[in-house]
């Protein structure tokens, strides 16, 4: 008779056993598989070699997006056949040369753009700009052929091409087979937050993360510069916005650090939305000027506490300057929208001012302190109206009931966001969600599965609801990151993100896990210390 200890024993070896061959020793990666996946794809058995003469050449159109990105990627698939010789070093070699599937030498790559970079407004990314892309490596020819409408495309396609090489196992070579790829993104907006206001971020990580986005086919940087903690956007017209409320004087972002983000992400394609957030988090700006926001008062003596709370909305001053200093935004950064925060508002500090309780009392507004902030709103959007800007907020604005534009996007975040995606779209706004993408939501490794099983279409509405999805951001708050361990918590959670925006295929974690695995590898190849994705393995780089 067995013991209960002994059959608890052999439960417990035979799960550990069932769980070892489902997940271990470690998945095996995919080689030449590609992030995300691509709308459709055909690959064949045979295939080319590709040898050090081989060259990326344009077709009549250039520019100097496509003249960077073909040295770029030049030197990344040079560096590809260095780890290539090294891979076979460590293992016997193969050799290919008299493969009878191998149909010779592929010579280069040439891209077939059909309108030139410059030509309806295609210098900068937008919102608009088509990134569908087809990639050709046939048989019957020793030049690959990647034809795209415009520049944003050909750079999609140049990164799927970079993923599909494999090491040949015979020296510094390496091998492609012959396939055909017809590639779009699901959703144009595909984005990451970056917050540099909690913690600073030298400019180097900034444009290494830039680097490893377009690896990931993501195309926003939506900068999160500034917030309650620091201010470290130095302002042309305000200076001492920055010397007064950055961390240190070394820790500022400034005109010339700007302008080489926002021209590094657009030879990338991906666009630059800054976020200046307020009525609230904006305890840095007071630091110089604390006439923008609301003394708070204690409510047992009827005294200022020493207090500052949000910006006050009754006073003209502060839309002056907001106007003064947006105008300058808008001439910084090309992009045409400007994310204005208006999350997270504190009504306490307002509730306690006795101005404000006498100008709401004198506008009928009944302590309806919502309604204080519609009012606010309102003008910060008005002077964005006049600035020629499009703008985005934070879902509570929407959630308060603040008449906003249809025009502008309503950023979910938070809550039961299904919920919330199908009442802004429901209301005519166009939406974009984070609320399953929190990068600072840590489980644990190889949690990106949790990020990778969010659908941003996953909400109930009509196909004209549909239609006003514009994407999504995974969101990196800055409170527990810096320099030091940034980029592994972005990466690859955010390249799963990256997946479910961009590919149209149904989830399937176990070929997600694979190629992933090969991904990472990738990143780590070209600089991104992005961490492991699925436990025990290993990458040759």
């Amino acid at each position: 008779m067995w013991s209960p200890l002994l059959i608890f024993a052999i439960v417990i070896i035979a799960s550990t056993a069932e769980w070892h061959e489902e997940f271990g020793p470690w998945v095996i990666a995919t080689k030449g598989e590609v992030w995300p996946i691509p709308k459709t794809r055909t690959v064949k058995d045979h295939f080319y070699i590709l040898r050090p003469g081989f060259t990326i050449h344009t077709v009549r159109r250039n520019c100097d997006i496509l003249k960077d990105a073909a040295e770029r990627y030049s030197a990344i698939i040079l560096a590809e056949a260095r780890t290539a010789r090294q891979e076979a070093e460590g293992r016997r070699r193969k050799l290919i040369r008299n493969n009878p599937l191998c149909k010779g030498t592929l010579q280069r790559l040439e891209i077939r753009m059909h309108t030139p970079c410059n030509e309806n407004g295609q210098h900068w990314p937008s919102l608009s700009m088509n990134e569908s892309y087809a990639l050709h490596i046939k048989e019957s020819s020793t030049i690959a052929v990647l034809e795209a409408p415009t520049v944003w495309g050909a750079l999609r396609g140049l990164e799927t091409f970079s993923q599909i090489l494999m090491p040949s196992g015979d020296g510094p070579t390496l091998i492609v087979k012959c396939q055909t790829i017809l590639d779009e993104p699901k959703l144009p907006h595909r984005g990451l937050l970056l917050d540099t206001a909690r913690h600073y971020f030298p400019l180097h990580d900034i444009l290494l993360i830039l680097d490893a986005m377009s690896y990931n086919k993501l195309n926003v940087l939506h900068w999160h510069i500034v917030d309650d903690n620091s201010f470290p956007y130095q302002s042309i017209r305000y200076p001492e916005l920055s010397t007064k409320g950055s961390f240190h004087p070394s820790m500022v972002y400034t005109p010339k650090d700007v302008q080489k983000v926002v021209n590094y992400a657009r030879l990338r394609g991906i666009r630059v939305i800054p976020e200046f957030d307020t009525p609230g988090h904006t305890k840095s700006w007071g630091e110089s000027h604390p006439e923008l926001l609301t003394p708070c008062y204690d409510p047992a003596t009827g005294k200022p506490n020493g207090h500052l709370g949000p910006m006050n909305p009754i006073n003209p001053k502060v839309y002056t300057f907001l106007r003064s200093l947006f105008t300058e935004i808008v001439s910084v950064f090309p992009e045409r929208y400007i994310h204005l925060g208006g999350d997270e508002v504190r009504f306490n500090c307002w509730a306690s001012n006795p101005s404000i309780l006498r100008y709401m009392e004198a506008h009928n507004m009944s302590h309806d302190f919502a309604t204080l902030e519609t009012a606010f709103v309102f003008n910060l959007l008005d002077i964005l109206n006049s600035l020629d800007a499009s703008t985005i907020v934070w879902q509570e604005v929407f959630d308060n009931g603040v008449p906003l534009p249809p025009t502008t996007a309503v950023h979910v975040w938070t809550g039961f966001w299904m919920f919330e995606l199908a009442k802004a779209t429901k209301a005519g706004h166009p939406v974009l969600l984070s609320a399953c993408w929190y990068l600072d939501h840590v489980a644990g490794g190889g949690d990106w599965q949790k990020f990778y099983n969010c659908d941003p279409l996953g909400f109930p509405g009509s196909t004209e609801m549909m239609d006003l999805m514009l994407g999504g951001e995974a969101c990196m708050w800055g409170e527990f990151v810096d320099k030091n361990n940034v980029h592994s918590r972005i990466w690859p959670r955010a390249s799963a993100t990256a997946e479910r925006l961009w590919s149209w295929a149904p989830v399937d974690l176990e070929n997600a896990s694979k190629r992933l695995e090969e991904h990472v590898c990738r990143m780590n190849r070209r600089g991104i210390p992005a961490q492991p994705p699925n436990g025990p393995g290993f990458c040759v780089t």
